[in-house]
């Protein structure tokens, strides 16, 4: 089999099980089971495939991938923020979307600055402010496979200055004193989520996705517990889901935050609300 060959079949493979992008999908599992270059791949797409064991796992990607698995999971790697980080089921994938939140932190964020990542999940927001922001974090997920992945993620990616908490939202944060909350929570309503896509449905961590009945669980306890632990001027940020903003500038509001912004994505759909905690707060507040 060539090289040429390969590819076509494994893109007429994924584009009969209905995946999207498909030719894109098998070049990427091509590639990196080849470890062929798109530059190596132009010059010589008839040579001749003769390395078996990569031709099996070839083949065996590509089975997953027709059964819907994310590629993501299957090459065990996302890139975030322009870092590479490992991901599993245990984890949500990274996406892009998120860096919306990431970009308006690190605008704002002073080197230094404590940060409380809740939700952590793969790390990938905590451990992209401490190294592009210079913040000092303190990353916390309900989840312990998934702060074991976040953990790996920091070593891996020479990130020293981040504790990891076990902890469903601030249960066991116990610190009081920080300059950012942010987090990805999830925000899903719960009957939505049968209807996400099958890489999304089958393959992602439920645990991660389900904000419960009308997907605000989180938002309304965040608004209302956050301001225990920030300091008066501190600020949040989180990511919402697209048509969450009005009722999650409500929650906000109600909770005592001032400048209540609602962020667009590159899309133009809402995708993350920050606010300021006045630095003169009440007593309802603090």
């Amino acid at each position: 089999m060539t090289y040429q060959e390969a590819l076509s079949a494994g893109a007429a493979q994924l584009e009969e099980a209905g995946v999207p992008e498909a030719g894109l999908d098998a070049w990427y599992l091509f590639s990196q089971a080849a470890g062929v270059s798109r530059a190596v791949y132009y010059m010589e797409p008839g040579r001749e495939w003769t390395d078996p064991t990569a031709e099996a796992q070839y083949r065996e990607w590509l089975r997953r991938r027709a059964d819907r698995e994310p590629l993501q999971y299957i090459t065990g790697i996302q890139q975030f923020m322009g870092l590479d980080f490992h991901v599993t089921p245990a984890v949500l994938i990274p996406r892009q979307d998120t860096e919306t939140l990431v970009e308006y932190v690190l605008k704002k964020l002073r080197p230094g600055d404590m940060v409380l990542d809740l939700c952590t999940g793969s790390g990938c927001i905590g451990i992209s402010l401490a190294l592009l922001g210079g913040a000092r974090v303190q990353a916390a997920d309900i989840s312990r496979e998934a702060l074991r992945i976040a953990e790996e993620n920091g070593r891996l990616l020479g990130c020293q200055q981040i504790r990891w908490t076990q902890s469903d939202l601030f249960d066991e944060v116990g610190d009081r004193n920080f300059d950012w909350i942010v987090s990805n929570p999830p925000y899903i309503p719960s009957e939505e989520i049968n209807k996400l896509m099958p890489e999304v449905r089958d393959h992602e961590p439920h645990l991660a996705l389900d904000g419960r009945e009308d997907g605000l669980y989180f938002y309304r306890r965040l608004a209302k517990e956050s301001c225990r632990y920030l300091k008066p001027g501190g600020r949040i940020c989180f990511e919402i889901g697209y048509d969450q903003g009005a009722a999650v500038k409500t929650l906000l509001e109600d909770g005592g935050y001032s400048d209540v912004e609602i962020l667009k994505d590159m899309a133009g759909l809402d995708r993350a609300a920050a606010a300021l905690l006045p630095a003169v707060s009440g007593p309802d507040v603090r």
